[in-house]
């Protein structure tokens, strides 16, 4: 059996990996969408077709900044973990349910501080 702190940081390397790998996709879709509408005259606000490309644009651009923010906390998380108080509540300093580290492993606090 994996002990719990080896199981941890396999846990955040995996999700920083598939995290880093959507982050690079979805700057790939944005450096895409930019670059094809640079030298289009298109009137996308009027678009029979439905959304925008400037809402597209700003889903893309909130989907980044959500997908950095989560780099953040793992780097965090695994900071954590390197300190020894991976799993403790940043509130109460009780111990984090491992369940809910299985769900949200960069939870900073219990389910009753969060």
């Amino acid at each position: 059996m994996t002990d719990p702190q080896t199981a941890a940081a396999t846990r955040l390397e995996a999700d920083r990996y598939e995290t880093t790998a959507r982050l690079a996709s979805l700057r790939r879709d944005f450096g895409a969408m930019v670059a094809a509408s640079l030298d289009s005259n298109a009137d996308d606000e009027h678009d029979p077709e439905g959304a925008t490309i400037a809402y597209e644009r700003s889903q893309l651009d909130a989907l980044i900044h959500q997908a950095e923010r989560h780099l953040a906390d793992l780097t965090a998380a695994q900071a954590r973990l390197a300190q020894g108080s991976y799993g403790v509540c940043a509130v109460c300093g009780k111990a984090i349910d491992p369940a809910r580290l299985e769900a949200r492993p960069v939870a900073r606090t219990c389910v009753a501080c969060a």
